[in-house]
């Protein structure tokens, strides 16, 4: 294919790439900018207790104090889960009326991890979702539409990565007569957004593919879930088939106890009680995290027997799993504290602007295409009138 084609058909690859995805990838950067802090956000509008002011030493309560102290609050309710937080020494206890129902109707009270005072009860998830928060979140993940909306923006997050590729490819002969950096200020305002269009995309470069490559990741981890459940789980549980969720449960702390003496080394980082939608019917599953920073974002699912307390098995995460724990930090720029926050923030905002200016610049060539066919029909008309005349 002759060099002229190939660029033709890059050129062409970029441009509809970048025009089917631009309006929801400016969605989905501009819901992104409040998510990256959504912990200094959540804990600025937090209506509830602070943790106690405490040495860093002091131990942590029992697992079994923090979740009766909330259980206290709903006492005819089933616990779905405890998840221990990362960042402060707090435990939530998600609580569910009907099991198998977290999604639509479970809720979760917030626990000081070492007095087991309750902190905050939360209110229900489905109102959560229309927080600020909430509406940020759902619009970044799905839409509002579930695994239909994260299969899309999926698609979307693809098609980003396909056009920063295609961009790339572009770069080189549409710049290669510009030194790095050229913005020709004085020249039109078309040419100089493309200048800056060019310029800031390829600075950009490989934050923008890390963050769309990762949340192309990320969109499948619902299907890639539950491709593990079905996959991997029923071959755990098959033991156990029939058997119903047991009313009395072993001790929690005993089943993270457990989960550690067979992983050592290891932090507890979430527990899905027996019957929880996503976990086993008979089993506590406990999720254990590494103790480094790279390891501290991969977590390794323990059965442990929800009556008797005994470990049934290590469930080993397969590859996809692995990788999608690993897009997560990185897509998020959650694991290098506020400055990192800050740069993915920067680079967020640019990434706004090359997108913005990517839109404009199509809509002003498509006029600058109109005005010059208005031209060209304008003056065809004049000369059919002229030759009319005579």
């Amino acid at each position: 294919m002759p060099a002229a084609a190939t660029i033709k058909t890059w050129y062409l690859i970029h441009k509809w790439t970048s025009l089917v995805c631009t309006v929801f990838l400016l969605v989905i950067c501009l819901t992104g900018l409040p998510l990256i802090f959504h912990h200094e956000i959540e804990d600025l509008f937090d209506d509830g207790k602070p943790v106690a002011e405490l040495p860093a030493d002091t131990p942590r309560a029992s697992l079994d104090k923090v979740v009766t102290a909330a259980r206290a609050l709903y006492p005819k309710e089933y616990v779905d889960y405890v998840y221990l937080d990362d960042h402060e020494p707090q435990v939530w206890v998600g609580f569910v009326p009907e099991l198998g129902t977290a999604v639509e109707k479970g809720h979760a009270v917030r626990v000081d991890a070492r007095t087991a005072e309750v902190l905050h009860d939360a209110p229900p998830y489905s109102e959560d979702r229309f927080s600020f928060m909430g509406i940020m979140l759902a619009l970044h993940v799905d839409l509002y539409a579930g695994l239909a909306g994260e299969l899309f923006l999926g698609f979307m997050g693809l098609l980003f990565v396909i056009a920063i590729v295609s961009g790339v490819v572009l770069y080189g002969p549409f710049m290669k007569k510009l030194e790095f950096g050229t913005v020709r200020a004085a020249r039109s305002t078309r040419l100089k957004w493309l200048d800056l269009h060019n310029l800031l995309g390829i600075v950009t470069l490989v934050w923008a593919f890390v963050v769309g490559l990762t949340g192309v990741i990320n969109e499948l981890s619902t299907p890639l879930f539950r491709l593990w459940q079905s996959t991997e789980l029923p071959r755990i549980l098959a033991p156990y088939q029939g058997r119903s969720v047991p009313t009395e449960v072993a001790s929690v702390q005993s089943a993270a106890d457990t989960a550690l003496t067979a992983l050592p080394g290891r932090e507890v980082s979430f527990i899905a009680y027996p019957g929880n939608l996503y976990g086993s019917p008979h089993h506590y599953v406990v999720w254990l995290k590494g103790n480094t920073p790279l390891t501290s974002k991969l977590n390794t699912p323990v059965l442990v027997d929800g009556v008797n307390g005994e470990l049934s098995a290590v469930a080993r995460m397969p590859w996809y799993l692995t990788a999608l724990e690993i897009s997560r930090p990185l897509h998020f720029g959650d694991y290098g504290g506020m400055p990192l926050k800050i740069l993915w923030a920067l680079l967020d905002l640019i990434t706004i602007v090359v997108l913005g200016s990517g839109l404009y610049l199509w809509i002003a060539r498509r006029k600058a295409n109109n005005a010059r066919v208005a031209e060209l029909i304008r003056r065809h008309q004049l000369t059919a009138a002229q030759s009319s005349a005579t």
